[in-house]
């Protein structure tokens, strides 16, 4: 899905304003029109909307509440909460705001406008924005294009959404930017040493693959990892139906880093880029993978599995390794990886990992600036003991049920190597009720924070 801003330079003027100011906007309007706003009972509320009557009764403009600093700080992208509430027409905010206010505003509303409408179709708001004068607005298309296909990825159930189904989205995001695809699957990935992406993937009659897609010849290497399990059941520990429903967003981590890649190409940042996604289903059969296998990883290290639903940081372990060999300026994983990362920290914000202060403060900044909440967990190294279980050299799942997302990631980190730079983010990828700019289902999460600390973290210019 393309989002766009319009173009129409008869565009209605549109007023963003706060509730203290509401009494002096009024007193410059025309008379008729205070008298209509003031009969209407508007009061400025954070997202709500009185559209202006002209002289002829058609509309003439509108208002849109932008409430209170402290109303606006419990929640963003209040502009886009107006945007269903206002007649079809081309507008242009003709208020003057602040620049990252104008930008999160412009992006909301594209946003705003995001319908899922594969398999029923969905009406989308008919009001459309002209680009803010001094933003960017071919920045703001690209990361709303990039944010639509992450939501379009994880929102297609995983009937149409396997391994082969993601390979094809992958290739045709390559075939978009002139980016490279090699595709490893099914036994190739033994001879490959990819062995976990097999073992995970091979009880489904869907084969596992390998998805690394290249792109850029100049400037910094990015290494972008997605989790790519499209469907898991937990393996023989079989998910509870309750915890399976939603099992068709466990590639969320994948969708996530072909949305970031997308933005990168669109942009032409000056770096190089390679995504990596080990693209497999977690089923259940005669040959899947059991508790207490013992497998051994493309680096080397061996793994005793203690729960078969545990198996995201078994195929990214494989992909960190091949990523980490070529010794990339900065690795970033993206994976749903763990309900733990839940209970700390909810669906909204996304926990990241890094060992770098001077990165985690670029993340944090870049995170308040664009709306994209993070927090950084730590990669607590007296936590190390218990991913050990001595019968091999990790435990895919410790036992006792603390500190499960930073365990986790402490797995990760044992496939790169420790002067690497490395970046995870443990996230949901999904929006559990409508709210402005994201309406139920798949979302993207972190990747505008990193785009926006990309500069920083690759030293970009």
């Amino acid at each position: 899905m393309s989002l766009q801003f319009a173009t129409d330079t008869n565009a209605l003027p549109l007023y963003i304003i706060e509730k203290d100011a509401l009494g002096d906007f009024l007193n410059n309007l025309p008379a008729a029109q205070k008298v209509w706003v003031e009969a209407s009972g508007f009061t400025a509320a954070t997202g709500s909307v009185v559209v202006l009557p002209g002289e002829d009764g058609a509309p003439a403009g509108a208002i849109v509440g932008y409430g209170s600093t402290a109303t606006r700080a419990r929640g963003r992208f209040y502009v886009a909460a107006a945007v269903a509430k206002l007649p079809e027409a081309s507008w242009k905010i003709a208020t003057d705001l602040p620049q990252e206010d104008l930008e999160e505003a412009a992006l909301g509303w594209l946003l705003a406008t995001y319908r899922y409408d594969r398999y029923a179709s969905q009406s989308a708001p008919k009001a459309r924005l002209v680009a803010p004068q001094g933003i960017d607005g071919a920045r703001i298309e690209a990361i709303a294009t990039g944010e639509a296909l992450t939501r379009d990825l994880i929102n297609t159930p995983a009937s149409d959404m396997g391994p082969q189904e993601l390979e094809e989205a992958t290739q045709n995001l390559a075939n978009q930017h002139g980016a490279t695809l090699t595709v490893t699957r099914g036994e190739d990935l033994h001879a490959a040493n990819l062995p976990m992406i097999h073992t995970v993937g091979r009880a489904s009659d869907r084969a596992p693959r390998l998805l690394d897609m290249s792109w850029g010849d100049t400037g910094p290497q990015l290494v972008l990892v997605g989790k790519g399990v499209c469907f898991d059941t937990g393996g023989l520990n079989l998910k509870p139906g309750g915890s399976m429903g939603l099992m068709k967003k466990d590639m969320g981590g994948s969708a996530a880093t072909l949305g970031l890649a997308h933005m990168i190409m669109a942009l032409g940042l000056k770096l190089r880029l390679r995504v990596l996604i080990p693209a497999v289903e977690n089923s259940v059969s005669a040959n899947a993978f059991r508790p207490q296998d013992i497998l051994t990883s493309r680096k080397g290290l061996t793994v005793e599995i203690n729960n078969t639903d545990a198996e995201g940081r078994l195929v990214l372990a494989d992909a960190l390794t091949l990523a980490d060999e070529e010794s990339p300026d900065l690795i970033i994983s993206m994976a749903t990886l763990t309900g733990a990362a839940r209970v700390a920290v909810g669906p909204d914000i996304v926990p990241f990992y890094t060992d770098s202060n001077a990165t985690a403060a670029s993340l944090a900044q870049s995170a308040d600036r664009v709306r994209d909440p993070l927090w950084r967990m730590p990669f607590h190294d007296p936590y190390e003991a218990m991913i050990e279980p001595g019968i091999a050299d990790l435990d895919n799942a410790p036992k006792g049920g603390f500190a499960g997302s930073i365990t986790a990631a402490l797995f990760l980190r044992r496939f790169v190597s420790d002067d690497q730079p490395y970046i995870h983010f443990d996230m949901y990828g999904w929006q559990p009720s409508a709210a402005p700019a994201r309406p139920k289902g798949g979302v993207g999460q972190a990747t505008r924070a990193v785009l926006d600390a990309l500069p920083d973290l690759l030293g970009l210019k």
